[in-house]
């Protein structure tokens, strides 16, 4: 995700509801929310299309990790084949092309764990600005309400002649829904505050270059059998072979 689109989103969902509201109310109109909604609605738009595309970056990392962590392993077996036949010129190069492998492989696994992280990080801002939406379109019409309300209640006091009596319930009406604004937008602060944008990036990157004749030497003790090397193999069984034919 583009830096900027990044600022603008955490602008929006950090963005002082009361304070708009206020703005809304001392300009006795909705414009201000309207605004702001569009604005939302617009940078919605442009992460969802950012998250289509880093989620696509994902899949393809992981089936290109996937595939050269398959013909990583597959080589692996073969090397012990050829080494076991005692082809140690064709296991030397078989070796060398796995070290490669193995290198490409952790290289596409440590991107696509990054993209990944990123994808999450994005896939949780679009739910919070979703959120933030939905509240403030909500909350646009309780503050249309309220302010038909007040511009109710102004025409009204012209033509009433108990002027107590009226602006006593119309102020206890207005203030009670002024209330439940206020109320609801302490409830989504709090919500917003719980959630966490501490997301790490700790990737540990370790893939050994050992030389081939080490690598191969490992083999043969492992499969041919201790610390006598392929010599002390060979010179047994020329033993029993003199052996069997007496």
């Amino acid at each position: 995700m583009a830096p900027g689109l990044f600022e603008k989103i955490n602008t929006l969902i950090s963005a002082n509801l009361h304070g708009i509201v206020d703005k809304a109310l001392q300009a006795n109109s909705v414009q201000v929310m309207d605004e702001y909604i569009r604005q939302i609605e617009g940078n919605l738009s442009d992460l969802e299309e950012s998250t289509a595309t880093v989620g696509g970056t994902v899949k393809t990392l992981k089936r290109k990790y996937d595939e050269f962590a398959a013909a990583a392993e597959k080589m692996d077996r073969d090397i012990d084949t050829l080494v076991v036949k005692g082809k140690d010129d064709l296991a030397a190069a078989a070796q060398a092309q796995l070290n490669t492998k193995q290198q490409l492989s952790q290289e596409y696994y440590q991107q696509w764990q990054e993209q990944d992280k990123q994808y999450q990080k994005m896939l949780d801002f679009r739910l919070k600005l979703e959120g933030r939406l939905t509240t403030v379109k909500q909350e646009r019409e309780h503050l249309r309400s309220l302010i038909e309300l007040a511009e109710a209640k102004k025409l009204t006091v012209k033509t009433v002649k108990s002027l107590d009596a009226f602006s006593n319930v119309g102020d206890e009406q207005i203030s009670s829904l002024s209330d439940q604004i206020r109320q609801r937008l302490d409830q989504e602060d709090a919500r917003l505050d719980m959630a966490s944008h501490n997301l790490s990036e700790d990737i540990d990157a370790a893939i050994g270059n050992s030389e081939v004749d080490r690598q191969l030497d490992e083999r043969k003790r492992r499969l041919l059998g201790g610390a006598g090397g392929a010599g002390g193999a060979s010179s047994t069984g020329g033993q029993s072979s003199s052996s069997n034919s007496n």
